[in-house]
């Protein structure tokens, strides 16, 4: 199946063929649009909202459910669209589209119950009892969603669905790659009985339509899910309108001596090499004490072992990366480690922008791969001297998404925890970003502002107090 993504009667000459991750299969296309194009889209968001948010609340949320409904129906052609596109399993790719309708669902549900407040007077000091406050939410106004391009579908959908039940009107500008996917999921939004012009999908060069769409004046709101140059650019250029980063990771496994080492390398490698490690929650360093070190290498490698390589239609657990581009990057982290004195346990083996599983052992803090967030499927094993190296290796990254702390001890665990400069710490699991309801939030370079299900409503609303003088 071949698509062409375009904005309703908008017909360009300029377009972007897509092809699927192996480079060998042509996917569809997208119409590049001209800052012209994307302004009228924005201009018709704008439009659409006031009436959207004056839509009954039951209505919006039914609207959710028949679009959660008719991705399930879809789900299928969908997850074929992803797992051509982007390279995921097609198993996992599915489960990606299941995941979706959940979150929307659950959306609907939790905002239907996401009321205001009233305030007395007098429960502050020389207040008066006869002076109310009645605060009431309402929606900002156009949100600008941008998805990336390792969960098209899920990211997308988690940004737009807590947009829409609070009245807000969406711009969505996905990921190139994932584009069409994202048009996929779309489709079927505009399968249900959402007004016309609600939902804009847009698409163009980012050296094109990047910073306008941004600083469009019409913009009431940003959420972007991406990379940290591109995000603090972003938060730099917005200014005075509300935004919501969710940025990259440098997840650390800590594993303490007393650690179940089978369960801390099966949940390792699977934190570490799921979708290839194209997540920003990733395990992507693990700093074991040194003690432990040698066994948990093996185990690590032994569960390595046992990891499917090859095509996504294979449902492989590794599959090609993105793009060259990002096969280089993990080829170069690897390279150098290596030069510099890291000892290579398995892996270091590339096929086009197909990397093998590749682990790394006594890697060092001059090492590249110690810091820089790989998005690849290479991890590196640091070797811990005492408590406290934990605590300053870890803190030490400009990341601060989330850690694992693999260890029988609660307390160790809750003590070094609480020093860790993360948005979310695990507990003798892999790091991970579900579920989705759950609050997930990024430190220091990770991340600004909080998502998951009611955090992103409330994100996407403001207060409104009415004062009655009785």
């Amino acid at each position: 199946m071949i698509i062409s993504v375009s904005i309703a009667n908008v017909k360009n000459t300029d377009t972007k063929e897509i092809y699927s991750v192996t480079g060998n299969q042509l996917l569809g296309s997208l119409d590049l649009m001209s800052q012209k194009q994307v302004s009228e889209a924005i201009h018709n968001a704008s439009d659409a909202q006031s009436q959207w948010a004056e839509t009954e609340l039951y209505k919006r949320a039914e609207i959710l459910h028949n679009w959660a409904d008719k991705l399930v129906e879809n789900q299928q052609e969908i997850a074929q669209m992803v797992s051509e596109e982007v390279g995921k399993g097609l198993a996992s790719a599915q489960k990606e589209v299941v995941r979706t309708a959940d979150l929307i669902r659950y959306t609907a549900e939790e905002g239907v119950r996401y009321h205001g407040d009233m305030m007395k007077g007098d429960s502050f000091k020389g207040g008066s009892k006869d002076k109310i406050a009645m605060v009431e939410q309402e929606p900002l106004g156009v949100v600008l969603a941008i998805s990336p391009f390792n969960y098209p579908v899920n990211l997308a959908a988690s940004k737009i669905a807590p947009a829409l039940i609070t009245g807000n009107s969406v711009v969505f500008k996905p990921a190139t790659q994932g584009a069409l996917s994202g048009q996929l999921m779309i489709k079927a939004l505009l399968e249900t009985d959402l007004p016309e012009g609600v939902i804009q999908f847009v698409t163009g060069k980012g050296s094109e339509i990047g910073d306008f769409i941004v600083t469009h004046p019409k913009i009431d709101m940003v959420t972007f899910t991406g990379s940290t140059e591109v995000g603090q650019s972003i938060s730099q250029q917005a200014k005075m309108i509300p935004v919501v980063l969710e940025l990259g990771g440098k997840d650390p496994a800590i594993v303490l001596e007393d650690a179940d080492l089978e369960l801390a390398a099966k949940n390792i490698v699977g934190g570490a090499f799921s979708y290839s490690g194209q997540r920003c929650t990733a395990i992507k360093r693990v700093l074991v004490a040194d003690s432990a070190a040698d066994e948990l290498a093996e185990k690590i490698k032994k569960e390595m072992d046992q990891l499917s390589v090859g095509s996504p239609a294979d449902n492989a657990t590794i599959t090609p990366l993105i793009n060259d581009e990002a096969a280089d990057k993990v080829e170069n982290l690897i390279i150098d480690a290596i030069e510099k004195g890291a000892e290579l346990v398995v892996g270091n083996k590339r096929e086009d922008n197909l990397i093998y599983p590749t682990l790394l052992d006594n890697v060092t803090s001059d090492m590249e791969i110690a810091w820089t967030e790989p998005f690849g499927p290479v991890l590196p094993i640091i070797r811990i001297q005492n408590e406290d190296h934990y605590v300053s290796i870890s803190n030490e990254s400009q990341y601060g998404l989330q850690a694992s702390i693999f260890t029988e001890d609660v307390k160790k665990a809750m003590h070094i925890g609480s020093k860790l400069e993360v948005g979310s710490v695990q507990y003798n699991a892999k790091t991970e970003r579900g579920p989705d309801h759950f609050p997930f939030i990024g430190a220091k370079n990770s991340g600004l502002g909080s998502q998951g299900i009611r955090r992103s409503i409330e994100s996407m609303t403001r207060d409104k107090v009415f004062i009655l003088n009785m």
